[in-house]
């Protein structure tokens, strides 16, 4: 996985689980480490309804697979979807949004029910690496009759954090025929990061409310 920052360059090394093959997805870019600033800005957009922030996003997702050359081909762009009690509860998934954007930035087809999350998230705020893991495994799957034999997938998240969403959406996305997904973020979290991160729990009367959601928490 990449991502890019000022103190990162542009260039596309893979991590030491993509060079063992360890996730399903093909190849995955992050805009930029997902450190407190980036944290704050995506949790306005999470949970704040600043939704304007999405297409920004979405520009600088787009130019980043613009940039990256052939092997970031894709046929059509695809969000990671919300359970449907988190999108009822929320009133929109920010990955769709996000996923919009770039999509007309590329002049792609979005399809945003072609995947659906069918396991709830777990109830707790905050989960461990093993607890993300287990939470999404067999939590995604296709739309009967959708048809995406041999299609390049683009999948659009907001931040990844242990790379499990992306590779769970990634697996159903495969059963179902894709030819490869490549997974775009906005933020990627550093591994040992999570500590340096907003805390998770609420504080009343605080100007800066978004930033005590967890990273885990879609």
């Amino acid at each position: 996985m990449a991502a890019r920052s000022d103190d990162t360059p542009p260039l596309d090394p893979l991590c030491r689980l993509c060079r063992a093959d360890f996730y399903s997805f093909d190849r995955a870019r992050s805009f930029a480490i997902y450190n407190r600033a980036l944290s704050e800005t995506v949790l306005l957009l999470k949970y704040e309804q600043v939704t304007s922030l999405a297409y920004w996003f979405g520009a600088r997702l787009a130019e980043m697979a613009l940039s990256a050359g052939v092997e970031w081909r894709a046929d059509v762009v695809v969000p990671v979807p919300l359970h449907r009690d988190r999108h009822r509860e929320r009133g929109y998934n920010q990955a769709e949004l996000i996923a919009r954007a770039v999509a007309k930035r590329l002049h792609l087809p979005l399809d945003a029910k072609l995947l659906v999350r069918i396991k709830p998230r777990p109830p707790q705020l905050v989960l461990s690496r093993s607890e993300h893991w287990k939470s999404v495994r067999g939590a995604y799957a296709t739309l009967p009759g959708k048809k995406i034999d041999n299609l390049r997938v683009l999948l659009v998240d907001d931040v990844l954090t242990t790379g499990a969403t992306l590779d769970a959406c990634s697996r159903a996305l495969k059963k179902a025929g894709a030819a490869a997904v490549l997974g775009v973020t906005v933020g990627r979290v550093r591994f040992g990061q999570a500590s340096a991160l907003p805390s998770s729990t609420p504080q009343s009367n605080s100007a800066t409310k978004p930033a005590q959601r967890r990273i885990y928490s879609r």
